[in-house]
């Protein structure tokens, strides 16, 4: 009965814990295994939570590997309880329409890159409820993210911390008394079968809980309180599954499965970002602290050879990207800047290394978000993995070549014409999705390695400086 009341759980000093139980580590030690060994069947129940608890806040780093597994092994039987409390919930309340809804809450924590991705959802829902309050819910690390579409208010946006397992707890329940302070009436869950954000979505308080549902799919179980639950489409693009999220928002849930509409083309926006000069002067000072000769002549080449933690499978073989760079730097007046978070700084200067040049800079690490996005706005070309800065770069004039391998364009690839994909269509490939939780037993990405550099640099080597130079307005 612990998940029974959701409000239990949101008070530090009472309810489950007792009158004056705190959140101090020594403490949820020390009553939890008294609670375990003195207790009665109550207590059993609060001292095992406690050690839970505990023991969460001695691991002290929360990996992609480990969310999935708590997200597995916890979030089942917590949708399955809450599932039952619900359909007993409804036993004694009377059936009532939907209101238009007036504070909407989107939900999305996994991946950077699907916030551009979701623009035209956030749009289509303005559009659709003029005068609604926007609320967004999403991991601390992908606020910038958020920001940077400029629809939501900052103080709008609610945060979780996946640090560690100890914080995630912690700022969860914090996000969980948000949300219900604020009253929401509807929370669209934009997450691809995850139990977590499934849970959240029903804890937040909001009566109107629009998601992707799993139907007759099995092993995507994530509990029965969707009031409007959506099929998830594997042939259409995800921007045009968000936008059936939005879509569903509107109608009374009366047909299964939801959304028996289509979604229209028109529909599909992009978000723009659009540089100030001073942001462009700065840029270029911090390029030319690396590169003394950059004067803003030169045409900028930006390789992203990262692909974050989610799937590293996604990764064009760094030789690929040697390769490529050493051929696009036989064009006079080219400079390449290798880019990356400081975490991921070994692995450019691993490739830096590889093209040996001194019109190859490591730029890893030396840029904010807002400051990347700024150099998007002012280079020529990047060249990158199936990651965030495929969309990202998307909302700037930059001319972005994508390199696709476990995942297929048809359903990730980036909006706009000013997108090239590169996919080699294995009968194996793509080989990670919704279904799978993007899980593969696959340990050779050669989707990705017999795209040769040569490939590549076909397709860019015309819009290089040269007697072959293709010019073009940098925005279309």
């Amino acid at each position: 009965m612990l998940f029974l009341n959701p409000e239990i759980l949101l008070h530090h000093r009472s309810g489950i814990f007792g009158t004056h139980f705190s959140f101090s580590r020594q403490t949820l030690r020390n009553n939890g295994f008294k609670f375990l060994y003195y207790g009665k069947q109550p207590d059993l129940a609060r001292g095992a939570l406690c050690i839970i608890i505990f023991l969460s806040s001695r691991i002290k780093v929360m990996n992609v590997n480990l969310m999935r597994r708590i997200d597995k092994i916890l979030g089942i039987p917590l949708c399955r309880i809450l599932s039952i409390w619900h359909r007993f919930r409804l036993l004694f309340i009377r059936s009532r329409p939907f209101p238009p809804p007036r504070r909407i809450l989107f939900m999305e924590m996994s991946e950077m890159g699907s916030m551009v991705l979701a623009y035209s959802m956030l749009m289509k829902t303005r559009t659709m409820f003029p005068g609604s309050k926007f609320y967004f819910l999403t991991f601390k690390n992908h606020r910038s993210a958020v920001d940077i579409l400029n629809v939501i208010p900052e103080n709008q946006v609610i945060t979780i911390n996946p640090s560690t397992p100890w914080k995630f707890i912690q700022t969860t329940f914090t996000a969980i008394r948000t949300m219900r302070r604020i009253r929401l009436d509807s929370a669209v869950d934009m997450e691809l079968f995850s139990r977590y954000s499934a849970a959240l979505s029903y804890l937040s308080g909001a009566r109107c809980r629009v998601g992707y549902y799993q139907y007759h799919q099995e092993g995507l179980y994530r509990g029965h309180f969707l009031t409007h639950p959506v099929q998830f489409n594997c042939h259409l693009h995800i921007s045009r599954n968000l936008l059936a999220l939005a879509e569903a928002l509107s109608p009374e849930p009366k047909e299964r499965p939801l959304l028996k509409k289509a979604v229209s083309e028109k529909d599909i926006k992009r978000p723009r970002f659009r540089a100030t000069q001073q942001e462009k002067e700065n840029i270029y000072k911090k390029i030319k602290r690396d590169y003394e000769r950059f004067d803003g002549s030169q045409t900028l080449v930006l390789l992203n050879p990262n692909a974050g933690d989610i799937v590293p499978l996604r990764k064009w073989p760094l030789l690929r990207y040697g390769q490529l760079g050493r051929l696009i730097l036989n064009h006079p007046g080219v400079l390449i800047l290798v880019t990356g978070t400081s975490s991921e700084k070994t692995q450019t200067e691993d490739l830096v290394a590889k093209i040996n040049s001194p019109r190859c800079i490591n730029f890893a690490g030396r840029t904010d978000f807002r400051e990347l996005m700024v150099l998007y706005d002012t280079a020529d070309i990047l060249i990158t993995n199936d990651s965030g800065p495929a969309h990202f770069s998307t909302m700037t004039g930059i001319r972005t070549f994508v390199l696709f391998g476990p995942e297929t364009p048809d359903l990730y690839g980036p909006l706009g014409s000013r997108s090239r994909v590169f996919y080699s269509g294995l009968a194996c490939s793509p080989c990670v999705s919704a279904f799978n939780h993007r899980r593969t037993p696959c340990r050779n990405n050669r989707c990705l390695k017999v795209i040769s550099a040569d490939t590549v640099y076909r397709e860019i080597k015309n819009r290089l400086p040269g007697k072959n130079q293709h010019l073009e307005s940098r925005h279309d």
